[in-house]
Order: structure tokens, then C-alpha cells, then sequence
């Protein structure tokens, strides 16, 4: 009796698929060292925090339109999701606002 050989053929991935992979994750990569630098080099201060909050989101959206697909979709969906996100990251800012003010306030 001959044993079969059960033979796996890969095919070579997209070299161009590849490329957008690294470039995503070189990207990421540079942000993130960047906000190290920051975080390791520069004082605590109002400017600090902007920044790490903008390079955060910087992040967020780029993760966003790359690894969830919504950069490549039509206009009218992206707001769709975008704008009621906006909004609650509004109210939380607000929210956050008047507590310290009430905070103040009582005490």
C-alpha cells in the first residue's frame, strides 16, 4: 500500500496588500514614538495634553479608516457614525465641565 502525499500549495500573498500593512503599522509606530518623546521629554502642561489628545485621536481615526474599512466607504455612512460620536464625546466634555463647576460650588 502507497501512502498518499497530501501536498499544501500557498499562494503568495499580494505584495501590495503587504506594503499598505507595513505602512499602516509604520505609521502607528511613529505616532506612538512621537507621543513617547513627548511624554518622557516635555513638562506636564495644558499644550502637553492637547497634544496627546490629538495624537490620540490621530490614532483612533486612522485605526478606524484602515483596520474597520470605513475610509474606503461612501460619505453619508461615515457621518453617519462619525457625528453622534461627536456628540457624545461633547456631552461627556460637558458633562465633565459643569460636575467640576458643581464640585466648586458645594464645596
Amino acid at each position: 500500500m502507497e501512502q498518499e502525499k497530501n501536498q499544501v500549495h500557498a499562494i503568495p500573498a499580494d505584495p501590495a496588500k503587504i506594503r499598505k500593512i507595513w505602512k499602516v503599522a509604520g505609521i502607528l509606530a511613529a505616532i506612538t514614538a512621537v507621543e513617547f518623546v513627548i511624554a518622557f521629554t516635555v513638562p506636564s502642561s495644558g499644550a502637553r495634553n492637547f497634544v496627546f489628545i490629538a495624537l490620540t485621536l490621530w490614532k483612533a481615526f486612522y485605526i478606524v479608516s484602515e483596520f474597520m474599512h470605513l475610509g474606503h466607504e461612501k460619505k453619508s455612512l461615515i457621518m453617519s457614525i462619525m457625528l453622534p460620536l461627536l456628540f457624545v464625546i461633547f456631552f461627556i466634555f460637558i458633562m465633565m465641565y459643569q460636575g467640576a463647576r458643581i464640585f466648586e460650588a458645594l464645596y
